[in-house]
């Protein structure tokens, strides 16, 4: 495989049988990818919060927890990192449910090198989107976390398009105290205008106030 990623790679592999496993350790590691081998389902859940981000080669069936079991657990816990589905029985059914639970892509085992690579490629890609837009999201939630409790209110009310003198009516507040958290909560937030604190709430990922008045 072409190594277009920055290395460190890894791969958590997740199937319960020994040759798979270790035939997937040998093909990764000629690609310079560290496999990382799970022989349960459990198991990876139980080292998970050590874990750093990396794609994951997932059996389909497996005891106890399996595959399509296992995403759902990943999409509750909120872990988005990009799974392919591995599978030797060829199950339509059980690959249009693991692409609904968030599978990126769905092999049939015994799949060759090249169906592997380029699996793998489109899972690095996402995954580095991914972290992109999580590191973005998490430095916006900093910013908002910066604020008080009495700017945050402002700013909220603000984002509905309301202006200063109706914000000030609507929290018992004077105009000239408005004005003073709006602009000590625009320097927090790095921004200039509301329509930019809008812009800076959607990166968050928080629900914007309801409201269609014109912002600024």
């Amino acid at each position: 495989m072409d190594d277009d990623t920055p290395s460190p790679r890894r791969v958590y592999v997740i199937d319960d049988d020994s040759d798979v496993r270790k035939s997937l350790h040998f093909l990764l590691g000629s690609a310079a990818i560290t496999a990382w081998p799970f022989a349960a389902a459990v198991d990876f859940i139980d080292q998970l919060p050590d874990l750093a981000p990396a794609p994951i080669l997932l059996d389909i069936r497996m005891a106890d927890i399996d595959g399509i079991e296992l995403l759902s657990i990943l999409k509750d816990r909120d872990v988005s990192w990009p799974v392919i589905i591995m599978t030797a029985h060829g199950d339509v059914t059980l690959a249009v449910r693991a692409m609904k639970l968030g599978a990126v892509e769905f092999i049939e085992k015994p799949f060759g090198p090249d169906l592997l690579e380029n699996a793998l490629k489109q899972a690095f890609t996402i995954l580095e989107q991914t972290m992109r837009t999580q590191i973005t999201r998490d430095h916006a939630r900093q910013l908002f976390a910066e604020l008080t409790n009495r700017e945050r209110e402002i700013v909220d009310v603000l984002m509905e398009g309301v202006p200063n003198k109706l914000v000030a009516h609507r929290l018992g507040l004077s105009v000239r105290t408005v004005e003073m958290h709006r602009g000590n909560a625009l320097a927090k937030l790095e921004v200039k205008s509301i329509a930019e604190v809008m812009a800076l709430a959607a990166m968050a990922d928080f629900s914007p106030p309801a409201g269609n008045a014109e912002i600024g």
